[in-house]
């Protein structure tokens, strides 16, 4: 475990913590706003997540833990179908794919995951998660709700805020300087809040109305196969993106997670987090990169430090009126912040295509990144009635196949074996 340095003991430690939940609160509570889940609850299982990966990894890894977006139309989608619980129970099994992956990964090394998901799986899928959820951006900009059912708010008043809280959102993530630039969201929703409540767009009845203090509404998971087989596939690509999560921490801090505490332990946590979030009825959780970069930023290398901010969460969860108030942000406000956001995931899977070097001349990799693309960008649905495969799942589950069953050129073997061996050489003490 991590020794405090004397500079930072007390009350300079808490005020750090307090400091990276402030860089993390942006995201963390706008996916449930999305989601229609409670962003109260979100805190709390954002916290409740960061201890028990803090646990896990026995307090050796500067990480925050909190609300995935890659499940947001996931979320969406089961949500609709089959109703918060079930989504919950799904949500809890997809936690437990992490464990199960950690074991293998503990028992036989990385190098089977590169193998099983190499670049040119996992960046088009996550190009259809970004891509698949610009219409819902793009609707809520303009007023109305995600799916576009409904007109919520005039079109010119909409425009006005989304747009003030995008070009904010832009202009921090470009020009802000020091901690300011890794709260690009937090800063688009503060101007966005405050143009949309100075057109008379923000209803505070409710905050009036709240206690100060009260218990997040809680939701109890319930297992329903048909969510469960729908959900567990989206767990595969953040699974292999966590992996560049740990590489990234361990370059800024100079030390090597991969080997101790290891991959497996990282993973385990990470899924751990997940499946204990969903107990409460709160979103998948993930490592923040955003608090990365704040690590990077202040050289607050303590694990300490994120104990501190997982505590604050947790506070912050039951002060009733704060979490009430969250959930009067105008929808074009999350709109304008939100065309940005879902643009930067598409442009990570197609960063992931370019640095890996996938060479879209050839007809394989041709196959695969265009069929994933079509099929998660067009809707493509197979089966019928609560059994059916569709979005980012069925993405997942047709890239792999694909990958796995198409015949490789030698060359693009040998890269191949040389690239996993690259990544089981570097994961190799995860098997202890």
């Amino acid at each position: 475990m991590s020794t405090l340095n004397p500079t930072q003991s007390g009350w300079r430690t808490a005020l750090a913590g307090s400091q990276m939940l402030f860089v993390a609160f942006g995201a963390l509570v706008l996916m449930p706003l999305l989601t229609g889940l409670d962003p109260s609850v979100a805190l709390f299982t954002a916290g409740i997540g960061t201890l028990l990966f803090q646990f896990v990894t026995k307090c050796s890894v500067p990480i925050f833990l909190a609300s995935s977006f890659v499940f947001i139309a996931p979320i969406a989608y089961s949500t609709k179908t089959w109703g918060v619980p079930a989504t919950m129970g799904a949500l809890f099994a997809a936690g437990l794919v992490y464990v199960l992956l950690a074991a293998i990964i503990k028992v036989r090394g990385a190098g089977f995951m590169h193998r099983l998901m190499p670049p040119v799986v996992t960046g088009p899928v996550i190009m259809v998660i970004g891509l698949g959820l610009a219409p819902i951006a793009v609707n809520m900009a303009m007023g109305k709700a995600g799916d576009g059912s409904i007109e919520l708010f005039p079109y010119v008043d909409a425009m006005i805020v989304s747009m003030s809280a995008l070009l904010t959102t832009l202009l921090v993530a470009t020009l802000g300087k020091g901690v300011f630039r890794l709260v690009p969201i937090l800063a688009g929703v503060l101007v966005g809040y405050a143009v949309a409540a100075s057109m008379g767009m923000v209803d505070l009845t409710k905050v009036t109305a709240a206690p100060v203090l009260a218990v997040p509404a809680f939701v109890l998971p319930e297992f329903n196969l048909a969510a469960i087989m729908f959900m567990i596939p989206v767990a595969l690509a953040p699974a292999i993106e966590h992996v560049g999560d740990i590489l990234a921490i361990s370059n800024v801090t100079g030390k090597d997670y991969l080997k101790k505490p290891g991959l497996h332990r990282t993973l385990l946590g990470d899924g751990v987090a997940t499946a204990a979030a969903s107990m409460f009825g709160g979103p998948p959780n993930t490592t923040y990169s955003e608090v990365t970069g704040a690590v990077m930023l202040t050289k607050a290398f303590n694990p300490i430090i994120m104990i501190w901010a997982a505590v604050f969460a947790i506070v912050l969860a039951f002060i009733a009126k704060f979490g009430v108030l969250l959930q009067t942000i105008p929808s074009p406000v999350m709109g304008g912040i939100l065309i940005l956001l879902f643009g930067s995931i598409a442009a990570v899977g197609m960063n992931t295509l370019i640095k890996a070097k996938v060479d879209m001349a050839q007809q394989r990799n041709l196959v695969i990144v265009s069929t994933t693309l079509v099929f998660g960008i067009g809707g493509m649905a197979i089966g019928n009635g609560d059994m059916s495969l569709q979005g980012v799942s069925l993405c997942g589950v047709v890239a792999i196949v694909l990958n796995l069953v198409l015949p490789q050129a030698d060359a693009q073997k040998d890269d191949l074996s040389e690239e996993a061996q690259v990544v089981e050489d570097l994961v190799e003490h995860g098997r202890k």
